[in-house]
């Protein structure tokens, strides 16, 4: 989805497991080789949000996009 240009941002935080490091350094090396933004710390996160909210744009909690998709779904 990177590669395809339809992620258009990432917030990508990770735990201590070989596997999630692993799967995080292919994650911010396709970001950087597609110049998609990408954020690493929930600090960062949450920042870019207030900052997008402070300009005009909505964002979206993709835990309740999800649920609201599975309740659409049954």
């Amino acid at each position: 989805m990177i590669k395809n240009n339809e992620i258009a941002l990432i917030i990508n935080t990770v735990d201590e497991k070989r596997a999630a490091i692993q799967d995080s350094r292919s994650i911010r090396t396709s970001a950087l080789a597609q110049k998609v933004t990408l954020f690493t710390t929930i600090e960062g996160a949450r920042a870019a949000c207030i900052g997008m909210q402070h300009s005009g744009l909505e964002t979206y909690s993709v835990q309740q996009l999800h649920a609201e998709l599975v309740g659409a779904l049954e």
